[in-house]
């Protein structure tokens, strides 16, 4: 096949001997051009996805850290019923409830008629830092700087 080539090759004039060599040249050089630019195209992308890999993962990290941070700050469980509990802190903070209605050992729902917005969101602060979550909160303008307050509270963890 090399033989039949060459043969071919020589029997070309010498004009045309050096067009065949120049179109060869052009079409090795634009298979180069056609391979290696797309491979530095690669690399460039390569290197942008492994720094948004590493920027993924350090806000992974971050979040896995917080996540462990809440796990350690846990409130520790309840020391009675949940009912007697929230009937003591509304005490204890003012509040005068309204009524006071179980749902289930691990729920209750309570309704305040009166209380300061401000004094409010701070005894719901503190009593979620003391294990007690708000599941429902429903608020109504009094009018007269009060709100009227439907509550939810549950344990935390349940």
């Amino acid at each position: 096949m090399t033989e039949r080539l060459l043969l071919w090759y020589r029997a070309r004039s010498r004009r045309e001997q050096y067009l065949l060599l120049a179109g060869a040249a052009m079409a090795v050089l634009a298979l180069g051009y056609f391979l290696v630019v797309p491979l530095g195209d690669a690399l460039e992308s390569a290197r942008t996805r492994h720094a948004d890999a590493v920027i993924r993962l350090g806000e992974t990290q971050a979040r896995v850290d917080a996540v462990k941070a809440a796990q350690a700050d846990r409130a520790a469980p309840l020391a009675g019923p949940l009912e007697a509990m929230v009937r003591t802190r509304a005490n204890d903070a003012g509040f005068a409830l309204a009524s006071v209605i179980p749902q289930g050992g691990d729920r209750v729902q309570i309704t305040i008629a009166s209380a300061r917005p401000g004094a409010l969101i701070g005894w719901i602060a503190d009593l979620e830092a003391s294990g007690m979550l708000v599941d429902r909160l429903g608020t109504t303008d009094n009018g007269d700087r009060t709100v009227a307050v439907q509550m939810t509270l549950k344990a935390q963890g349940q």
